[in-house]
Protein backbone atom coordinates (compact mmCIF):
# COMPACT_ATOMS: atom_id res chain seq x y z
CA UNK A 1 0.00 0.00 0.00
CA UNK A 2 1.12 3.50 -0.83
CA UNK A 3 2.73 5.27 2.18
CA UNK A 4 0.54 8.42 3.14
CA UNK A 5 3.21 11.88 2.66
CA UNK A 6 1.31 13.62 5.27
CA UNK A 7 -0.85 13.68 8.41
CA UNK A 8 -3.55 16.46 8.71
CA UNK A 9 -6.30 17.13 11.58
CA UNK A 10 -8.65 14.97 9.63
CA UNK A 11 -6.04 12.24 8.75
CA UNK A 12 -3.70 11.41 6.51
CA UNK A 13 -2.66 12.48 2.88
CA UNK A 14 -0.65 11.59 0.05
CA UNK A 15 0.29 13.92 -3.08
CA UNK A 16 -1.76 13.12 -6.51
CA UNK A 17 -4.90 11.01 -6.99
CA UNK A 18 -3.12 7.97 -8.42
CA UNK A 19 -1.45 7.75 -4.97
CA UNK A 20 -4.61 7.71 -3.30
CA UNK A 21 -6.49 5.38 -5.34
CA UNK A 22 -3.57 2.66 -4.93
CA UNK A 23 -3.42 3.20 -1.65
CA UNK A 24 -7.51 2.55 -1.62
CA UNK A 25 -7.13 -0.52 -3.87
CA UNK A 26 -4.46 -2.49 -1.23
CA UNK A 27 -7.19 -1.45 1.51
CA UNK A 28 -9.86 -3.17 -0.46
CA UNK A 29 -7.46 -6.20 -1.12
CA UNK A 30 -7.26 -5.57 -5.04
CA UNK A 31 -4.22 -7.48 -6.74
CA UNK A 32 -4.62 -6.99 -10.29
CA UNK A 33 -5.80 -4.20 -12.90
CA UNK A 34 -5.51 -3.18 -16.11
CA UNK A 35 -4.98 -1.00 -18.76
CA UNK A 36 -3.04 1.68 -20.39
CA UNK A 37 -2.51 4.70 -18.20
CA UNK A 38 -2.89 8.31 -19.23
CA UNK A 39 0.00 10.23 -20.94
CA UNK A 40 1.34 11.34 -17.60
CA UNK A 41 2.47 8.06 -16.32
CA UNK A 42 1.47 9.08 -12.91
CA UNK A 43 -0.39 5.71 -12.41
CA UNK A 44 2.50 3.78 -13.24
CA UNK A 45 4.99 5.83 -10.63
CA UNK A 46 2.05 5.89 -7.92
CA UNK A 47 1.76 1.57 -8.50
CA UNK A 48 5.79 1.27 -7.49
CA UNK A 49 5.76 1.41 -4.51
CA UNK A 50 2.50 -0.95 -3.72
CA UNK A 51 1.85 -4.66 -4.64
CA UNK A 52 -1.36 -3.93 -6.97
CA UNK A 53 -0.28 -5.96 -10.44
CA UNK A 54 -1.09 -3.74 -13.34
CA UNK A 55 -1.42 -5.75 -16.58
CA UNK A 56 -0.02 -3.10 -18.76
CA UNK A 57 -2.50 -3.71 -22.07
CA UNK A 58 -1.86 -2.33 -25.67
CA UNK A 59 -5.55 -2.00 -26.50
CA UNK A 60 -8.22 -0.48 -24.32
CA UNK A 61 -10.72 -2.63 -25.08
CA UNK A 62 -8.70 -5.40 -24.57
CA UNK A 63 -8.60 -3.88 -21.14
CA UNK A 64 -12.15 -4.27 -20.01
CA UNK A 65 -12.42 -7.34 -21.51
CA UNK A 66 -9.47 -8.82 -19.53
CA UNK A 67 -11.00 -6.93 -16.16
CA UNK A 68 -14.35 -8.44 -17.18
CA UNK A 69 -12.64 -11.80 -17.68
CA UNK A 70 -11.19 -11.50 -14.59
CA UNK A 71 -14.19 -10.73 -12.54
CA UNK A 72 -16.11 -13.41 -14.28
CA UNK A 73 -13.68 -15.97 -12.65
CA UNK A 74 -12.82 -14.68 -9.52
CA UNK A 75 -16.35 -13.19 -8.34
CA UNK A 76 -13.92 -10.01 -7.28
CA UNK A 77 -14.23 -6.68 -8.51
CA UNK A 78 -12.18 -5.89 -11.99
CA UNK A 79 -10.33 -2.82 -12.26
CA UNK A 80 -9.36 -1.05 -15.57
CA UNK A 81 -7.38 2.06 -16.32
CA UNK A 82 -7.75 4.62 -18.87
CA UNK A 83 -6.53 7.64 -20.50
CA UNK A 84 -9.20 10.52 -21.18
CA UNK A 85 -10.90 11.40 -24.39
CA UNK A 86 -10.32 8.65 -27.55
CA UNK A 87 -9.19 6.07 -24.92
CA UNK A 88 -12.42 6.13 -23.17
CA UNK A 89 -14.54 5.72 -26.12
CA UNK A 90 -11.90 3.16 -27.08
CA UNK A 91 -13.58 0.91 -23.78
CA UNK A 92 -17.44 1.40 -24.89
CA UNK A 93 -17.46 -1.86 -26.04
CA UNK A 94 -15.93 -4.04 -23.29
CA UNK A 95 -17.95 -1.79 -20.73
CA UNK A 96 -21.14 -2.79 -22.76
CA UNK A 97 -20.19 -6.45 -22.37
CA UNK A 98 -19.29 -5.91 -18.58
CA UNK A 99 -23.03 -4.45 -17.87
CA UNK A 100 -24.63 -7.24 -19.69
CA UNK A 101 -22.29 -9.90 -18.43
CA UNK A 102 -23.21 -8.29 -14.60
CA UNK A 103 -19.83 -8.76 -13.57
CA UNK A 104 -18.55 -6.03 -10.94
CA UNK A 105 -15.56 -3.56 -12.96
CA UNK A 106 -14.62 -0.33 -11.68
CA UNK A 107 -13.16 1.92 -14.62
CA UNK A 108 -10.87 4.43 -13.51
CA UNK A 109 -9.68 7.37 -16.19
CA UNK A 110 -8.19 10.36 -16.91
CA UNK A 111 -10.21 13.76 -17.83
CA UNK A 112 -9.54 17.30 -18.47
CA UNK A 113 -8.71 19.43 -15.80
CA UNK A 114 -11.33 21.39 -14.27
CA UNK A 115 -9.69 25.33 -15.27
CA UNK A 116 -9.61 23.49 -18.76
CA UNK A 117 -12.97 22.64 -19.67
CA UNK A 118 -14.30 24.20 -22.24
CA UNK A 119 -11.52 26.11 -23.62
CA UNK A 120 -10.93 23.50 -26.35
CA UNK A 121 -8.13 21.29 -24.70
CA UNK A 122 -6.83 18.81 -25.95
CA UNK A 123 -8.77 15.36 -25.46
CA UNK A 124 -11.25 17.22 -23.97
CA UNK A 125 -14.72 15.13 -23.96
CA UNK A 126 -18.04 14.82 -22.18
CA UNK A 127 -16.82 11.81 -21.12
CA UNK A 128 -20.07 10.81 -18.24
CA UNK A 129 -22.33 11.34 -21.25
CA UNK A 130 -20.22 8.66 -23.82
CA UNK A 131 -20.32 6.35 -20.95
CA UNK A 132 -23.34 7.12 -18.68
CA UNK A 133 -25.63 4.28 -20.46
CA UNK A 134 -23.46 1.67 -20.09
CA UNK A 135 -22.68 1.84 -16.38
CA UNK A 136 -24.50 1.22 -12.81
CA UNK A 137 -23.56 4.70 -12.21
CA UNK A 138 -20.96 7.65 -13.70
CA UNK A 139 -18.90 10.14 -11.67
CA UNK A 140 -15.87 12.63 -11.98
CA UNK A 141 -14.11 13.68 -8.79
CA UNK A 142 -13.08 17.44 -8.86
CA UNK A 143 -12.75 17.97 -4.95
CA UNK A 144 -9.56 16.55 -3.74
CA UNK A 145 -11.53 15.14 -0.74
CA UNK A 146 -14.13 13.41 -2.38
CA UNK A 147 -11.81 10.90 -4.18
CA UNK A 148 -11.55 8.52 -1.70
CA UNK A 149 -15.29 8.50 -0.42
CA UNK A 150 -16.50 8.55 -4.33
CA UNK A 151 -13.44 5.66 -4.56
CA UNK A 152 -15.19 3.61 -2.13
CA UNK A 153 -18.56 4.13 -3.62
CA UNK A 154 -17.47 3.13 -6.87
CA UNK A 155 -16.12 -0.21 -5.51
CA UNK A 156 -19.10 -0.76 -3.45
CA UNK A 157 -21.67 0.01 -6.53
CA UNK A 158 -19.96 -2.25 -8.78
CA UNK A 159 -20.41 -5.36 -6.60
CA UNK A 160 -23.65 -4.89 -4.48
CA UNK A 161 -26.99 -6.05 -5.22
CA UNK A 162 -27.00 -6.88 -9.35
CA UNK A 163 -23.18 -6.55 -10.54
CA UNK A 164 -21.93 -4.33 -12.85
CA UNK A 165 -19.62 -1.56 -14.37
CA UNK A 166 -18.99 1.84 -12.61
CA UNK A 167 -16.85 4.58 -14.19
CA UNK A 168 -15.07 7.33 -12.10
CA UNK A 169 -12.83 10.10 -13.50
CA UNK A 170 -9.93 11.75 -12.05
CA UNK A 171 -9.44 14.92 -13.59
CA UNK A 172 -6.18 16.29 -14.75
CA UNK A 173 -5.80 18.79 -11.64
CA UNK A 174 -5.88 16.10 -8.87
CA UNK A 175 -2.67 14.77 -10.25
CA UNK A 176 -0.54 16.75 -7.56
CA UNK A 177 -3.20 17.45 -4.98
CA UNK A 178 -3.28 16.84 -1.61
CA UNK A 179 -5.84 13.82 -1.30
CA UNK A 180 -6.78 13.09 2.28
CA UNK A 181 -7.27 9.47 2.77
CA UNK A 182 -9.77 9.68 5.56
CA UNK A 183 -9.59 5.90 6.67
CA UNK A 184 -12.23 4.07 7.98
CA UNK A 185 -11.90 4.15 11.82
CA UNK A 186 -12.92 0.57 11.91
CA UNK A 187 -12.12 -1.48 9.15
CA UNK A 188 -15.05 -3.77 9.59
CA UNK A 189 -17.24 -0.89 9.06
CA UNK A 190 -16.95 -1.09 5.27
CA UNK A 191 -18.12 -4.54 5.11
CA UNK A 192 -21.57 -4.66 3.85
CA UNK A 193 -24.06 -7.31 5.59
CA UNK A 194 -26.80 -9.24 3.79
CA UNK A 195 -28.97 -11.75 4.57
CA UNK A 196 -27.14 -15.37 4.24
CA UNK A 197 -30.96 -16.97 4.43
CA UNK A 198 -34.23 -16.23 3.49
CA UNK A 199 -36.93 -17.99 3.86
CA UNK A 200 -40.61 -17.02 2.41
CA UNK A 201 -44.50 -17.22 3.88
CA UNK A 202 -45.88 -20.76 4.25
CA UNK A 203 -48.72 -19.11 1.37
CA UNK A 204 -46.61 -17.78 -0.51
CA UNK A 205 -47.00 -18.25 -4.36
CA UNK A 206 -43.66 -19.58 -5.22
CA UNK A 207 -44.07 -22.33 -2.69
CA UNK A 208 -47.41 -23.42 -3.23
CA UNK A 209 -46.24 -23.63 -6.85
CA UNK A 210 -43.03 -25.18 -6.49
CA UNK A 211 -45.03 -27.67 -3.57
CA UNK A 212 -47.65 -28.43 -6.22
CA UNK A 213 -45.69 -29.15 -8.97
CA UNK A 214 -45.04 -33.21 -10.16
CA UNK A 215 -42.92 -32.24 -13.88
CA UNK A 216 -40.55 -29.19 -13.00
CA UNK A 217 -37.63 -27.86 -14.99
CA UNK A 218 -34.86 -26.20 -12.49
CA UNK A 219 -33.27 -23.28 -14.73
CA UNK A 220 -29.54 -22.19 -13.68
CA UNK A 221 -28.66 -18.62 -15.17
CA UNK A 222 -25.58 -16.22 -14.35
CA UNK A 223 -26.53 -15.02 -11.18
CA UNK A 224 -25.55 -18.49 -9.93
CA UNK A 225 -22.09 -18.44 -11.12
CA UNK A 226 -20.38 -17.96 -7.30
CA UNK A 227 -23.41 -18.86 -5.71
CA UNK A 228 -24.00 -22.47 -5.52
CA UNK A 229 -22.05 -23.32 -1.97
CA UNK A 230 -21.69 -26.46 -0.80
CA UNK A 231 -23.16 -27.48 -3.93
CA UNK A 232 -26.41 -26.82 -2.32
CA UNK A 233 -27.78 -26.79 -6.35
CA UNK A 234 -27.73 -30.15 -7.01
CA UNK A 235 -29.08 -31.33 -3.61
CA UNK A 236 -31.77 -28.37 -4.47
CA UNK A 237 -32.36 -30.72 -7.96
CA UNK A 238 -32.16 -33.59 -6.26
CA UNK A 239 -35.14 -32.99 -3.47
CA UNK A 240 -37.36 -31.40 -6.13
CA UNK A 241 -36.39 -34.63 -8.67
CA UNK A 242 -36.02 -31.78 -11.41
CA UNK A 243 -34.75 -31.84 -15.04
CA UNK A 244 -31.95 -29.21 -14.82
CA UNK A 245 -30.58 -27.19 -17.30
CA UNK A 246 -28.56 -23.74 -17.46
CA UNK A 247 -28.12 -20.40 -19.54
CA UNK A 248 -24.81 -20.49 -21.36
CA UNK A 249 -23.70 -17.93 -18.85
CA UNK A 250 -25.07 -20.60 -15.97
CA UNK A 251 -22.52 -22.64 -17.01
CA UNK A 252 -19.76 -23.81 -14.37
CA UNK A 253 -22.61 -22.97 -11.44
CA UNK A 254 -23.93 -26.48 -11.58
CA UNK A 255 -22.04 -30.07 -11.97
CA UNK A 256 -23.16 -31.23 -15.71
CA UNK A 257 -22.25 -34.60 -14.90
CA UNK A 258 -24.72 -34.65 -12.61
CA UNK A 259 -27.60 -37.55 -14.16
CA UNK A 260 -30.72 -35.14 -13.82
CA UNK A 261 -28.60 -32.17 -15.99
CA UNK A 262 -29.42 -32.52 -19.60
CA UNK A 263 -27.90 -29.46 -21.24
CA UNK A 264 -28.21 -25.77 -22.30
CA UNK A 265 -31.68 -23.98 -22.25
CA UNK A 266 -33.20 -22.49 -25.55
CA UNK A 267 -30.91 -22.03 -28.83
CA UNK A 268 -28.17 -24.96 -27.62
CA UNK A 269 -31.32 -27.22 -26.28
CA UNK A 270 -30.13 -30.88 -26.94
CA UNK A 271 -33.11 -32.20 -29.20
CA UNK A 272 -33.15 -35.15 -26.94
CA UNK A 273 -34.22 -32.90 -23.79
CA UNK A 274 -36.98 -31.46 -25.86
CA UNK A 275 -39.71 -33.50 -24.58
CA UNK A 276 -38.86 -32.59 -20.98
CA UNK A 277 -39.48 -29.06 -21.76
CA UNK A 278 -43.01 -30.26 -23.37
CA UNK A 279 -44.18 -31.66 -20.42
CA UNK A 280 -42.40 -29.36 -17.97
CA UNK A 281 -45.37 -28.33 -15.26
CA UNK A 282 -43.39 -25.81 -13.63
CA UNK A 283 -40.13 -24.05 -14.44
CA UNK A 284 -37.89 -22.53 -11.43
CA UNK A 285 -35.44 -19.82 -13.18
CA UNK A 286 -32.45 -18.95 -10.46
CA UNK A 287 -30.81 -16.13 -11.58
CA UNK A 288 -31.37 -15.51 -15.23
CA UNK A 289 -32.95 -12.92 -16.94
CA UNK A 290 -34.32 -15.18 -19.61
CA UNK A 291 -32.58 -13.30 -22.71
CA UNK A 292 -33.96 -14.50 -25.85
CA UNK A 293 -30.89 -17.26 -26.56
CA UNK A 294 -31.70 -19.05 -23.36
CA UNK A 295 -35.64 -18.98 -24.68
CA UNK A 296 -35.69 -19.53 -28.34
CA UNK A 297 -37.73 -22.33 -29.36
CA UNK A 298 -39.68 -22.20 -25.95
CA UNK A 299 -42.90 -24.15 -26.01
CA UNK A 300 -45.63 -21.74 -26.11
CA UNK A 301 -47.37 -23.15 -22.86
CA UNK A 302 -44.51 -21.80 -20.81
CA UNK A 303 -44.90 -18.79 -18.96
CA UNK A 304 -48.66 -19.09 -20.06
CA UNK A 305 -50.16 -22.49 -18.85
CA UNK A 306 -46.70 -23.71 -17.48
CA UNK A 307 -45.79 -21.16 -14.48
CA UNK A 308 -41.91 -19.62 -14.25
CA UNK A 309 -40.83 -18.92 -10.72
CA UNK A 310 -38.40 -16.05 -11.22
CA UNK A 311 -35.55 -15.40 -8.90
CA UNK A 312 -33.87 -12.55 -8.78
CA UNK A 313 -32.04 -9.34 -7.26
CA UNK A 314 -33.45 -6.55 -8.92
CA UNK A 315 -37.44 -6.45 -9.66
CA UNK A 316 -35.62 -4.92 -13.78
CA UNK A 317 -34.02 -8.22 -14.02
CA UNK A 318 -37.46 -10.44 -14.27
CA UNK A 319 -38.56 -11.18 -17.77
CA UNK A 320 -42.22 -10.38 -17.88
CA UNK A 321 -43.53 -12.04 -20.89
CA UNK A 322 -43.50 -14.85 -18.72
CA UNK A 323 -46.35 -15.39 -16.55
CA UNK A 324 -45.57 -16.70 -12.47
CA UNK A 325 -44.44 -15.99 -9.08
CA UNK A 326 -42.10 -13.44 -8.95
CA UNK A 327 -39.23 -13.29 -5.92
CA UNK A 328 -36.94 -10.56 -5.65
CA UNK A 329 -33.88 -12.31 -3.38
CA UNK A 330 -30.44 -13.54 -3.98
CA UNK A 331 -30.87 -16.71 -5.27
CA UNK A 332 -27.42 -18.33 -3.19
CA UNK A 333 -29.89 -17.13 0.15
CA UNK A 334 -32.88 -18.65 -0.67
CA UNK A 335 -31.08 -21.39 -1.49
CA UNK A 336 -29.59 -21.98 1.96
CA UNK A 337 -32.70 -21.13 3.62
CA UNK A 338 -36.31 -21.82 1.98
CA UNK A 339 -35.04 -23.88 -0.70
CA UNK A 340 -33.24 -25.90 1.61
CA UNK A 341 -36.31 -27.19 3.63
CA UNK A 342 -38.18 -30.01 2.88
CA UNK A 343 -40.32 -29.39 -0.28
CA UNK A 344 -43.86 -31.42 -0.50
CA UNK A 345 -43.30 -33.89 -3.89
CA UNK A 346 -46.60 -34.73 -5.43
CA UNK A 347 -47.36 -37.93 -7.21
CA UNK A 348 -45.51 -38.62 -10.14
CA UNK A 349 -42.19 -36.61 -9.26
CA UNK A 350 -40.16 -39.91 -9.19
CA UNK A 351 -41.56 -40.79 -12.30
CA UNK A 352 -40.23 -37.44 -13.84
CA UNK A 353 -36.75 -37.73 -12.51
CA UNK A 354 -36.38 -41.48 -13.63
CA UNK A 355 -36.88 -39.48 -17.13
CA UNK A 356 -34.77 -37.05 -16.73
CA UNK A 357 -31.72 -39.29 -16.11
CA UNK A 358 -32.81 -41.44 -18.90
CA UNK A 359 -32.16 -38.37 -21.22
CA UNK A 360 -29.31 -37.29 -19.50
CA UNK A 361 -27.88 -41.00 -20.01
CA UNK A 362 -29.34 -40.74 -23.61
CA UNK A 363 -27.44 -37.68 -24.53
CA UNK A 364 -24.20 -39.20 -23.65
CA UNK A 365 -24.81 -42.58 -25.77
CA UNK A 366 -25.52 -40.15 -29.11
CA UNK A 367 -22.45 -38.08 -27.85
CA UNK A 368 -20.51 -41.54 -28.05
CA UNK A 369 -22.06 -42.71 -31.10
CA UNK A 370 -21.44 -39.24 -33.12
CA UNK A 371 -17.72 -38.97 -31.79
CA UNK A 372 -16.88 -42.84 -33.38
CA UNK A 373 -18.90 -41.74 -36.78
CA UNK A 374 -16.78 -38.87 -36.81
CA UNK A 375 -13.34 -40.37 -36.43
CA UNK A 376 -14.49 -42.22 -39.25
CA UNK A 377 -14.20 -39.23 -41.35
CA UNK A 378 -11.22 -37.72 -43.22
CA UNK A 379 -11.07 -34.54 -41.74
CA UNK A 380 -10.24 -33.67 -37.49
CA UNK A 381 -13.70 -31.81 -36.76
CA UNK A 382 -13.92 -29.47 -33.88
CA UNK A 383 -16.13 -32.15 -31.30
CA UNK A 384 -13.05 -34.35 -31.76
CA UNK A 385 -10.80 -31.63 -30.42
CA UNK A 386 -13.62 -30.62 -27.57
CA UNK A 387 -13.20 -34.50 -26.94
CA UNK A 388 -9.53 -34.73 -26.83
CA UNK A 389 -9.09 -31.20 -24.53
CA UNK A 390 -11.72 -33.15 -21.76
CA UNK A 391 -9.44 -35.96 -21.99
CA UNK A 392 -5.78 -34.32 -21.51
CA UNK A 393 -6.34 -31.59 -19.26
CA UNK A 394 -6.88 -31.93 -15.95
CA UNK A 395 -11.02 -31.66 -14.57
CA UNK A 396 -10.71 -27.68 -13.56
CA UNK A 397 -10.20 -26.87 -17.03
CA UNK A 398 -11.67 -22.95 -17.78
CA UNK A 399 -13.05 -22.63 -21.14
CA UNK A 400 -13.16 -19.70 -22.49
CA UNK A 401 -15.58 -18.97 -25.52
CA UNK A 402 -16.46 -17.25 -27.97
CA UNK A 403 -19.75 -16.73 -30.17
CA UNK A 404 -19.47 -17.36 -33.67
CA UNK A 405 -20.00 -20.04 -36.18
CA UNK A 406 -17.49 -23.08 -35.54
CA UNK A 407 -17.05 -22.56 -31.76
CA UNK A 408 -20.54 -22.72 -30.92
CA UNK A 409 -20.02 -26.39 -30.76
CA UNK A 410 -18.87 -26.01 -27.09
CA UNK A 411 -21.95 -24.40 -26.28
CA UNK A 412 -24.07 -28.31 -26.81
CA UNK A 413 -23.99 -30.51 -24.07
CA UNK A 414 -22.67 -32.87 -23.74
CA UNK A 415 -20.15 -31.92 -26.75
CA UNK A 416 -18.57 -29.68 -23.90
CA UNK A 417 -19.28 -31.00 -20.10
CA UNK A 418 -18.85 -28.26 -17.36
CA UNK A 419 -18.10 -30.83 -14.34
CA UNK A 420 -17.96 -29.63 -10.57
CA UNK A 421 -14.32 -28.72 -10.73
CA UNK A 422 -14.63 -26.94 -14.24
CA UNK A 423 -15.05 -23.38 -15.29
CA UNK A 424 -16.88 -21.89 -18.11
CA UNK A 425 -16.41 -18.19 -19.31
CA UNK A 426 -18.67 -16.81 -22.26
CA UNK A 427 -19.92 -13.57 -23.70
CA UNK A 428 -22.96 -12.00 -22.46
CA UNK A 429 -26.07 -11.56 -25.06
CA UNK A 430 -24.06 -9.04 -26.52
CA UNK A 431 -21.41 -11.63 -27.91
CA UNK A 432 -19.05 -8.72 -28.41
CA UNK A 433 -16.17 -9.84 -31.21
CA UNK A 434 -12.96 -10.90 -29.50
CA UNK A 435 -14.51 -10.53 -25.74
CA UNK A 436 -13.43 -14.43 -24.94
CA UNK A 437 -10.10 -14.11 -26.52
CA UNK A 438 -9.18 -11.37 -24.11
CA UNK A 439 -11.44 -12.18 -21.53
CA UNK A 440 -8.97 -15.57 -21.35
CA UNK A 441 -6.47 -13.58 -20.44
CA UNK A 442 -8.08 -12.33 -16.97
CA UNK A 443 -9.01 -15.54 -16.37
CA UNK A 444 -5.88 -16.92 -16.10
CA UNK A 445 -4.74 -13.68 -14.36
CA UNK A 446 -7.54 -15.00 -11.45
CA UNK A 447 -6.79 -18.56 -11.95
CA UNK A 448 -3.22 -19.23 -12.41
CA UNK A 449 -2.30 -22.73 -11.15
CA UNK A 450 -5.78 -23.51 -13.63
CA UNK A 451 -5.78 -24.68 -16.96
CA UNK A 452 -7.68 -21.91 -19.26
CA UNK A 453 -8.47 -22.62 -22.92
CA UNK A 454 -9.97 -20.14 -25.37
CA UNK A 455 -12.00 -21.22 -28.34
CA UNK A 456 -12.28 -18.75 -30.51
CA UNK A 457 -13.02 -18.01 -34.26
CA UNK A 458 -9.60 -16.31 -36.27
CA UNK A 459 -11.91 -13.00 -37.16
CA UNK A 460 -12.04 -12.69 -33.34
CA UNK A 461 -8.83 -13.52 -32.58
CA UNK A 462 -7.48 -11.09 -35.12
CA UNK A 463 -9.25 -8.31 -32.80
CA UNK A 464 -8.02 -9.35 -29.87
CA UNK A 465 -4.18 -10.15 -31.47
CA UNK A 466 -2.66 -6.31 -30.49
CA UNK A 467 -2.12 -7.42 -26.86
CA UNK A 468 -0.33 -11.12 -27.27
CA UNK A 469 3.02 -9.96 -26.35
CA UNK A 470 1.04 -8.80 -23.26
CA UNK A 471 0.17 -12.62 -22.34
CA UNK A 472 4.01 -12.88 -23.20
CA UNK A 473 5.28 -10.97 -20.35
CA UNK A 474 3.28 -11.05 -18.04
CA UNK A 475 3.94 -14.99 -18.56
CA UNK A 476 0.03 -15.72 -18.52
CA UNK A 477 -0.26 -19.38 -20.05
CA UNK A 478 -3.62 -19.32 -22.26
CA UNK A 479 -3.82 -22.03 -24.34
CA UNK A 480 -5.82 -20.51 -27.94
CA UNK A 481 -7.93 -22.81 -30.36
CA UNK A 482 -8.23 -20.71 -33.19
CA UNK A 483 -10.36 -22.22 -35.20
CA UNK A 484 -9.46 -20.90 -39.18
CA UNK A 485 -11.80 -20.07 -42.14
CA UNK A 486 -10.45 -17.41 -43.01
CA UNK A 487 -12.82 -14.67 -41.54
CA UNK A 488 -16.21 -14.32 -40.22
CA UNK A 489 -17.80 -17.27 -41.03
CA UNK A 490 -21.12 -16.46 -39.13
CA UNK A 491 -21.82 -14.06 -42.00
CA UNK A 492 -20.51 -16.09 -44.72
CA UNK A 493 -22.96 -18.66 -43.87
CA UNK A 494 -26.32 -16.32 -43.85
CA UNK A 495 -24.33 -14.60 -47.29
CA UNK A 496 -24.19 -18.66 -48.88
CA UNK A 497 -27.74 -19.28 -48.03
CA UNK A 498 -29.28 -15.84 -49.83
CA UNK A 499 -32.01 -16.81 -52.71
CA UNK A 500 -30.78 -13.73 -54.31
CA UNK A 501 -26.89 -14.27 -54.28
CA UNK A 502 -25.03 -10.66 -53.31
CA UNK A 503 -22.21 -10.58 -55.67
CA UNK A 504 -18.61 -8.77 -54.75
CA UNK A 505 -18.87 -9.78 -51.13
CA UNK A 506 -16.84 -12.23 -49.76
CA UNK A 507 -16.46 -12.52 -45.63
CA UNK A 508 -14.90 -16.20 -44.65
CA UNK A 509 -12.42 -18.34 -47.56
CA UNK A 510 -11.36 -21.54 -45.75
CA UNK A 511 -9.20 -22.12 -48.62
CA UNK A 512 -7.07 -19.52 -47.47
CA UNK A 513 -7.22 -19.37 -43.49
CA UNK A 514 -4.57 -16.95 -43.24
CA UNK A 515 -1.23 -17.53 -42.09
CA UNK A 516 -1.69 -17.84 -37.85
CA UNK A 517 -1.02 -15.39 -35.20
CA UNK A 518 2.34 -13.23 -34.83
CA UNK A 519 5.92 -14.88 -34.27
CA UNK A 520 7.01 -13.73 -31.42
CA UNK A 521 9.37 -14.60 -28.82
CA UNK A 522 7.56 -16.47 -26.33
CA UNK A 523 4.72 -17.48 -27.73
CA UNK A 524 4.47 -20.86 -29.72
CA UNK A 525 2.45 -22.28 -32.17
CA UNK A 526 1.22 -24.72 -34.08
CA UNK A 527 -1.62 -26.55 -36.65
CA UNK A 528 -3.94 -28.82 -35.60
CA UNK A 529 -5.06 -30.57 -37.86
CA UNK A 530 -3.93 -34.54 -37.01
CA UNK A 531 -6.66 -36.47 -34.92
CA UNK A 532 -3.04 -39.10 -34.73
CA UNK A 533 -0.95 -36.84 -32.84
CA UNK A 534 -4.19 -34.31 -31.41
CA UNK A 535 -3.66 -35.42 -27.81
CA UNK A 536 0.41 -35.44 -28.31
CA UNK A 537 0.00 -31.91 -29.41
CA UNK A 538 -2.25 -31.32 -26.51
CA UNK A 539 -0.07 -31.99 -24.06
CA UNK A 540 2.22 -30.69 -25.65
CA UNK A 541 0.68 -27.86 -25.42
CA UNK A 542 -0.16 -27.89 -22.10
CA UNK A 543 2.84 -27.83 -20.76
CA UNK A 544 4.06 -24.98 -22.01
CA UNK A 545 1.40 -23.37 -20.41
CA UNK A 546 2.36 -24.69 -17.72
CA UNK A 547 5.24 -22.88 -17.57
CA UNK A 548 3.71 -19.52 -18.38
CA UNK A 549 3.95 -19.32 -22.33
CA UNK A 550 0.60 -18.76 -24.15
CA UNK A 551 0.45 -21.24 -26.94
CA UNK A 552 -1.77 -20.88 -30.24
CA UNK A 553 -3.12 -23.98 -32.02
CA UNK A 554 -4.34 -23.07 -35.44
CA UNK A 555 -7.05 -25.55 -36.00
CA UNK A 556 -8.06 -25.42 -39.95
CA UNK A 557 -11.99 -25.72 -40.26
CA UNK A 558 -14.67 -26.09 -43.13
CA UNK A 559 -17.84 -23.79 -42.70
CA UNK A 560 -19.76 -27.13 -42.87
CA UNK A 561 -18.34 -28.17 -39.90
CA UNK A 562 -20.62 -25.80 -37.69
CA UNK A 563 -23.11 -26.81 -34.93
CA UNK A 564 -25.79 -25.25 -36.83
CA UNK A 565 -24.55 -26.12 -40.75
CA UNK A 566 -27.98 -28.07 -41.70
CA UNK A 567 -30.59 -24.94 -40.55
CA UNK A 568 -31.69 -22.43 -42.67
CA UNK A 569 -29.73 -19.07 -42.10
CA UNK A 570 -31.91 -16.24 -40.13
CA UNK A 571 -29.79 -13.20 -39.34
CA UNK A 572 -29.10 -13.57 -35.71
CA UNK A 573 -30.25 -16.95 -35.12
CA UNK A 574 -30.45 -19.83 -37.23
CA UNK A 575 -34.32 -20.86 -38.44
CA UNK A 576 -35.28 -23.22 -36.10
CA UNK A 577 -38.83 -25.19 -35.29
CA UNK A 578 -40.52 -24.35 -31.93
CA UNK A 579 -41.02 -26.73 -29.53
CA UNK A 580 -44.62 -28.04 -29.89
CA UNK A 581 -46.39 -26.79 -27.04
CA UNK A 582 -49.44 -28.89 -27.24
CA UNK A 583 -48.50 -31.95 -24.43
CA UNK A 584 -47.31 -29.28 -21.89
CA UNK A 585 -49.77 -29.68 -19.37
CA UNK A 586 -49.89 -33.40 -19.39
Amino acid sequence: MTAPDTTEANGPTVTGGWRAVVSVLGEHGVQDAFGLPADDLDLLAALQDGDLRLVLCRDQRNALHMATGYALQSGRTGIAFTGKGPAVTNTVTGLLEARCSAVPVVMLSAGTAVEQRGAAAFQELDQLSVVAPLVKWAARVDAPSRLVPMLRSALLTAREGVPGPVYLELPDHLLGAEIPLRPAAEPSWETVLRPARLTLADDSPARRTLAGAARPVLLVGGGMRHANHGRALEELADRLGAAVFCTASGRGAFDESHPLFCGLAGLYLPEAAGELWRRADCVLALGSRLEETATYGWPTAIGREVPVIQVNLDAGEFHTDYAGPKVLAEAGALLAGELAAPIPRPAGAADWAARAAAVHTELHREHRERLAELAAEPRLRIPEVLAALAEVLPDDLVLVQENGLQDMWSYRYPLHQVGAAAGSVVPSEQTSLGFGAAAAAGVKAAAPERPVVALVGDGAFALFDADLPTLIEHRLGVLYLVLRNGGYGWLQSQLDQRVTPLRDYRFADPTVPGPGARELPGLHQFTLDDRTTLRADLEQAWKLCQSGHPVVLNVPVELTDALFAGAQAGGDFPVLTALDATEGSE
